[in-house]
């Protein structure tokens, strides 16, 4: 994909496939029998409260890619501890607060990724290295000079990692209920409140998803 860049030591491993492993989760019963929206990039997907990968147990993962080959994103609110100005110095200066690169997920842990969320009214035409996601999110690449960016930008998050599933593994997941599809914001991507996200996406959407924003972190506290 453009706008993936490897940083640190190179792994030696192989790429492997785009996959996310982890067990079923139980449908919610204020979820069951709702049609299942589309999955599109800019789609956020939001962990069922039971899916107790801890991978993904309460993450929200903003999806940029999804074909018939498979599907990708990162997730949004896993700040991780590496600060991007000892990664990727030329990118510091753009980044937004926490300032730390975010684990997008437990595929290929060494590649960056990198979104940004453009000024309102503005686009990325003319400018090199971006390639829109939804607008105003564009995939940024990483080898790209961040000046001209610079100018239209809002803000931007680096990735370390993303999120992944072969054809048709995701659709599946989402069917038995392991995730909640909804749309996508900026602020999203942005948001300073990582740790609250989880729960403030699952409110916005109205009964019944708003009522599993109440749900316990430890079922047995319920």
């Amino acid at each position: 994909m453009s706008g993936v860049r490897r940083y640190g030591e190179r792994v030696a491993e192989p790429r492997p496939r785009l996959r996310c492993e982890h067990g079923p989760v139980r449908e919610h019963r204020a979820t069951r029998g709702a049609a299942l929206p589309p999955v599109t990039p800019g789609s956020l997907l939001v962990a069922a409260p039971g899916l107790g990968d801890p991978n993904f147990s309460r993450t929200v993962v903003y999806m940029i890619e999804h074909r018939p080959q498979g599907s990708l994103g990162v997730v949004l609110n896993r700040p991780g501890q590496a600060a991007v100005r000892d990664v990727l110095p030329r990118w510091a200066g753009l980044t937004s607060d926490p300032g730390t690169m975010f684990v997008g997920g437990p595929v290929e842990a060494r590649t960056a990724l990198c979104l940004a969320a453009l000024r309102t009214g503005e686009t990325g035409s003319g400018i090199g290295g971006l390639m829109p996601v939804r607008p105003p999110v564009q995939l940024v690449d990483l080898d790209s000079d961040p000046a001209p960016l610079a100018r239209r930008l809002r803000g931007l998050r680096i990735f370390a990692g993303y999120s992944g599933w072969d054809a048709g593994q995701l659709g599946g997941e989402i069917a038995r209920g392991d995730w909640y599809v909804v749309p996508g914001l900026p602020d999203d991507l942005l948001t300073t409140v990582y740790d609250q996200l989880w729960e403030r996406v699952l409110r916005r959407q109205g009964v019944p998803l708003a009522l599993l924003a109440t749900f316990p972190r430890d079922p047995a506290w319920n």
